[in-house]
């Protein structure tokens, strides 16, 4: 140990003492919670050597959160064990605006049973226990941890440790670390857990910003086959005014979920009958969609697509050709069987054949490209198509539109030559970002996702090209761009299109995906300016990724009030009497010739009710008239927020709600 320590901390370089700890080192910076020491993040208890290079991570920056939230799941944990003592530990790690932890206890938790563990977890929290680590041993951890079945079975697949099921938390590829909660009076361990941390150095940092949310079934390790458990799920925030915006965050988020503004607005159903996560869209919706559709068709064409179309089943053959069986058959539902004749004696007489319904389109447009020869004179081919694929996902995953098991994408796959893949990403970059604008989605990032070596195909050097590719492109957009490693397909990265709504929550919208490999397994070829037979580069693209998940987008960033383009129905009028509903049909007929939708409310109601009524509907127009209007051929406009505009001429009123349909206003 060198008689004084050198560290670089936040760029500037300082002399400690030898067994300095970050807790010395950032003393007095109450909000630094944990630090990265040469990049690795540790516990603000870890001691420095000389020539570290050091970061303060603070409780308010996104690991500082995780760090927070982990922390708030072990108390939690501990909270529930000393109310359960039979509760068997599971797997606790930090998430998107929260935590969770899993356990496996007698019987399934009550609503008075999350109250009890928050409170005691409050409790615990203010004691001010210390999370303290230290290093164990495979067969230390097993002797500490044998009633903690879960946890041996971690200890034993310490390297295979995921993020996918929060394993990763606990155990890595390295040695094992406990974290002792430790009570600052009597200096005794009150509670343990197998945790590679980092933590906070006390509970009281968690302070009042944290509550118990809900509990759900779950399984070990996200696996059916595995035992049943119990998850509690919790947040936690540095604040408690942090944690009441997130609450009132979530408030609007159930006032916008799409599945209750769907059926107060009379847009689509889940029937039974018709099985989990395959929706049906009524005349309302039906409306909204085709909006939708429309315009992008004219878009498309306009950027020189030329479209197609599918069937909805192919032979096993095709996804075997494209790999999908190998690479992605967990998503496809079970083939089924047809076409096979049998003998009178049962013995099969012509065997049959596999098909599948399609989980995606890029198979079949691959055969329409090779249905005759192509020259380098037809690149870039932008082949588009609204086709409609079915993928198996698990129930516990399926959620209205956003993830169902029968959708439509809009998707394109374009073929064009090496030389011009590069100009072609960019302007096809440009035509996503400029489409969804269109729709009223204007916030936007991008996220580059990189290969998994383990679950893709081809070689280094190519999938090395698309992806400098993909970053040069994205990085000229503008925008910024995250790194999302391994989350490419298993033929080629791809540039996602992040997007924020109205409430500040981001989506996963359009995908662009470069794929060399393809081509290369359906023969794919064009003949080049020399006469010689070249293999395109295809680019897969989804712009709504799913016209249904966008719908679902678009209508909670909207809130059920769509733009007045793709409103439902865009105008209703409401006569203040039944004399003065012949003058309002006259109205509507006008506005009908110009392509408006529009009703008018003759029923008897009362004229107050009605304005109720539709304004309910978010209707976009109310145009409203009674003796004045009628006799100087005018209507009163009522816009969605209450305000009104009186005395506009009919001739005037018909050009003003045109032109915002033009416009794609927002009213």
């Amino acid at each position: 140990m060198p008689a004084e320590l050198t560290l670089t901390i936040e760029g500037t370089s300082s002399v400690a003492a030898p067994g300095t700890t970050g807790t010395e080192a950032f003393d007095g910076r109450r909000n630094v919670v944990a630090m990265r020491v040469n990049g690795e993040l540790v516990d603000l208890a870890h001691a420095l050597r000389d020539g570290d290079v050091v970061e303060p991570v603070t409780i308010e920056s996104a690991d500082g959160l995780g760090i927070l939230r982990h922390s708030a799941a072990h108390v939690v944990a501990q909270a529930l064990q000393s109310i359960i003592p039979d509760a068997k530990l599971g797997i606790g790690p930090p998430i998107e605006d929260g935590f969770y932890y899993d356990f496996a206890v007698p019987e399934a938790l009550t609503p008075d049973d999350l109250k009890k563990i928050e409170k005691k977890a409050k409790e615990i929290v203010k004691r001010g226990q210390k999370f303290v680590r230290r290093e164990v041993t495979d067969d230390e951890a097993r002797a500490e941890l044998a009633d903690e079945p879960f946890k041996l079975e971690l200890i034993a697949d310490k390297g295979g440790a995921s993020d996918d099921d929060g394993s990763s938390v606990e155990v890595g590829s390295g040695g094992l670390t406990m974290y002792d909660n430790v009570d600052p009076k009597s200096g005794e361990t009150v509670w343990k857990d197998l945790c590679r941390g980092p933590h906070l150095p006390s509970t009281k940092l968690i302070g009042n910003g944290f509550a118990v949310t809900r509990s759900s079934a779950a399984y070990w390790r996200g696996d059916q086959a595995n035992e049943s458990l119990q998850r509690v799920y919790g947040t936690a925030w540095p604040t408690k005014d942090e944690l009441v915006a997130y609450r009132e965050r979530l408030a609007e988020a159930e006032r916008r979920d799409h599945r209750k503004l769907g059926a107060e607005l009379d847009l689509f159903s889940f029937p039974d009958e018709l099985g989990s996560g395959l929706p049906v869209f009524h005349p309302n919706g039906g409306i909204v969609r085709t909006e939708m559709e429309d315009y992008s068709r004219r878009r498309h064409i306009e950027a020189g697509y030329s479209f197609v179309n599918t069937p909805h089943i192919t032979k096993k053959q095709l996804f075997e050709t494209s790999k999908h069986l190998e690479w992605y058959a967990d998503g496809m539902f079970p083939p089924m069987h047809v076409d096979e004749e049998k003998n009178a004696d049962g013995s099969i007489k012509k065997p049959g054949q596999d098909y599948y319904l399609k989980p995606m389109n890029c198979p079949m447009h691959n055969l329409i490209y090779r249905a005759r020869g192509r020259s380098y004179r037809e690149l870039p081919l932008r082949l588009f198509e609204f086709g409609s694929v079915y993928r198996y996902e698990k129930s516990g995953v399926v959620h209205g539109l956003t993830r169902a098991r029968g959708f439509t994408q809009d998707d394109a796959h374009i073929y064009t030559t090496r030389e011009g893949m590069r100009d072609e990403l960019a302007r096809l970059l440009t035509f996503v970002l400029d489409l969804l604008r269109d729709y009223g989605i204007d916030d936007f990032y991008l996220e580059l996702s990189t290969r998994d070596p383990e679950k893709s195909v081809g070689d280094d050097e190519t999938w090395e090209a698309a992806t400098r590719t993909l970053e040069e492109v994205a990085v000229e957009s503008g925008l910024e761009l995250v790194p999302d490693p391994g989350g490419a397909a298993f033929y080629g990265p791809k540039i996602s299109v992040q997007a924020k709504d109205a409430i500040g929550r981001t989506w996963q919208l359009s995908t662009i995906q470069l794929d060399f490999f393809e081509p290369e397994l359906f023969e794919l070829d064009y003949t080049a300016s020399d006469g010689s037979h070249q293999r395109p580069v295809m680019i897969h693209r989804a712009l709504f990724g799913s016209i249904e998940r966008f719908f679902a987008v678009l209508l909670e960033h909207y809130a059920g009030a769509f733009p007045v383009w793709l409103a439902p129905v865009q105008v209703v009028g409401v006569p203040v009497a039944g004399d003065f509903a012949p003058y309002l049909h006259d109205v509507a007929a006008k506005l009908r010739a110009r392509g408006v939708r529009v009703e008018v409310d003759d029923s008897d109601d009362r004229m107050q009710k009605k304005i109720r009524t539709h304004t309910k509907r978010k209707i976009p127009y109310l145009l409203i008239a009674g003796g004045e209007d009628q006799d100087a051929g005018a209507v009163s406009f009522r816009y969605r927020d209450g305000h009104q505009d009186n005395g506009i001429p009919v001739d005037e009123a018909v050009d003003r709600i045109v032109a915002a349909i033009d416009a794609k206003e927002q009213v």
